[in-house]
């Protein structure tokens, strides 16, 4: 009888803990907005590695203008599989006044920026929860510098918050590229 109960407890919590991050998909995508002079990102862009596809969003210039300071548009466009947590340029114009520009004057620091925003593996939306169910309703998963993110869900929405305490939410899941996933984040990770 105990375990009966333990069983349809825990289906439970994973149920709700599934609805909640199925919600998620009515926030606003920010990853696939365009203007006139760029190009719309759909499935097609699946065949374009990450920094080919985010170098067509409109949204993300200060993001690609970072990662080709850093040097990281190689490793961009290497193999994989990664996922970017894509934060878009009013995520970084909240950054604190100078903040942006101190970090484009010193390249290792920038490059240890950007690596946090940089997962290794491919997570989609259905990876996330999966990781989310397995660790009771938070997970951590590493950067390709091997700093460590915590997935969890706050307000029905997928949170994620670095080692030093800073949390964004991810805005849009699930940007095919030919080497990973790129998920749009309504913050900067890394900025305390």
């Amino acid at each position: 009888m105990k375990k009966t109960v333990l069983i349809v407890a825990a289906a439970m919590s994973i149920g709700l803990l599934s609805n909640n991050l199925f919600a998620q998909t009515a926030t606003k995508d920010t990853v696939k907005k365009t203007t006139a002079t760029t190009s719309t990102t759909t499935a097609q862009d699946s065949t374009k590695d990450i920094f080919a596809t985010l170098a067509n969003v409109a949204e993300e210039t200060t993001l690609v203008n970072a990662i080709k300071t850093a040097g990281l548009d190689a490793d961009l466009k290497g193999a994989g599989p990664f996922t970017l947590l894509a934060p878009g340029n009013d995520a970084f114009s909240a950054l604190p006044a100078g903040k942006l520009d101190s970090l484009l004057k010193n390249q290792a620091k920038l490059v240890i920026f950007l690596k946090a925003h940089i997962i290794s593996g491919k997570y989609d939306k259905a990876a996330l929860i999966k990781e989310l169910v397995a660790g009771k309703g938070k997970a951590t998963l590493k950067t390709i510098d091997g700093q460590e993110l915590t997935l969890s869900v706050k307000d029905k929405k997928l949170a994620i918050t670095d080692s030093q305490g800073t949390t964004v939410e991810v805005t849009s899941f699930d940007t095919p590229c030919s080497n990973g996933i790129i998920d749009g984040v309504n913050g900067v990770l890394m900025t305390k």
